[in-house]
């Protein structure tokens, strides 16, 4: 049985935001509100929390410990003087699903998963996997760590944004560290809230933009999400985004939507220090500079960072908890160091 010693934690919490009540009379229930967890430091350094949210499929475990049982960025954090919010998405895991609400659900296959732990995968990167930890029991622990989520993209991010304006009320300004299929969470929030945004923290985040593949541009209308946003000039219809298809730079690298000229910006995600961050082996290591090309035709500054570029190899998807997972963590809090977060 693993177990982290956390001697950094002053004290925990747990709390719900968001949320409804839905039916009628003695058959009413709650939907749609936010399972949170607190850490408080025993020495706090920082004056801005982080708050993490979980990808696809996952829950608030992917922060909290390794498959194999080492610690993971949500007690490093807090060790490192960081006040830590976990965000478990609404209609998943502990954020209750309401099936006449939330209507159906989907679940990733075994197969499925073998994206994120093998060096078997179909894109070229993949052979450069090194560090998801080896050994059976810790394959099976991230196997059972995974559980139901939401078909629709575009209703998790309207979950999110909801439940997450009421997190921010309580957090206060903060720092967003959002994980794959929560990147839009991040882009959402700031563009909504950008006075209580101080940073965002994107790992692979959700992409490639404007489609999930180069043979249709028609699935994230939005670019880098499926909901509407404040752009200059404003898009009152999805459809005066208009995109072009933009060859691929170098080898190994893919094509991809991006915007076309004259670009619409997105004035409320500037200024905000805006971490891209991708891993060697990825399969978002193909596109993820898709997302950087639309974030900069946004004027939205960033830095993109790539794991293999820094001197940190053999990463897949889920580099939280792969076995080099504080040598990021650690880059990650030097980077959030130097941009005075």
């Amino acid at each position: 049985m693993p177990l982290i010693n956390q001697s950094h934690i002053k004290e925990r919490g747990i709390f719900y935001v968001g949320g409804k009540k839905t039916g009628d009379g003695e058959n009413q229930y709650y939907c749609n509100q936010m399972y949170v967890e607190v850490y408080i430091p025993v020495e706090k350094k920082h004056p801005y929390p982080i708050i993490m949210f979980h990808g696809a499929g996952q829950t608030n475990v992917n922060w909290l410990i390794t498959p194999d049982g080492r610690m993971g960025w949500s007690d490093y954090f807090v060790a490192h003087g960081y006040e830590v919010y976990l965000a478990e998405q609404p209609a998943r895991g502990r954020s209750a699903w309401h099936p006449d609400v939330n209507g159906k659900t989907m679940h990733h296959s075994i197969e499925s998963l073998k994206r994120f732990t093998s060096d078997q995968g179909k894109w070229p990167q993949s052979k450069k996997h090194t560090q998801w930890p080896e050994g059976e029991e810790a394959l099976e622990q991230f196997l059972s760590s995974q559980v139901e989520y939401l078909p629709s993209n575009k209703d998790s991010q309207k979950l999110v944004l909801e439940a997450g304006r009421e997190l921010l009320k309580i957090t206060g300004p903060a720092i967003l560290m959002t994980h794959s299929q929560a990147g839009p969470f991040g882009w959402l929030l700031a563009d909504d809230q950008p006075e209580l945004v101080k940073g965002i923290v994107a790992l692979e985040p959700s992409g490639p933009p404007f489609s999930n593949d180069i043979t249709n541009a028609t699935v994230k209308k939005y670019g880098i999400a499926d909901l509407p946003m404040h752009f200059d000039p404003p898009v009152a219809d999805k459809n005066e985004l208009s995109v072009e298809l933009l060859k691929a730079p170098e080898e190994d690298l893919n094509d991809g939507w991006v915007m076309k000229a004259p670009y619409h910006k997105l004035p409320a995600l500037q200024g905000i220090p805006i971490l891209l961050m991708v891993s060697e082996s990825s399969y978002h290591a193909g596109y993820d500079h898709l997302t950087s090309k639309v974030l900069e035709q946004a004027g939205v500054a960033h830095d993109f960072v790539r794991l293999e570029n820094i001197g940190i190899h053999g990463n897949g998807h889920m580099m939280m908890l792969e076995k080099n997972n504080l040598e990021i963590a650690k880059w990650i809090a030097g980077w959030l160091e130097k941009r005075g977060e």
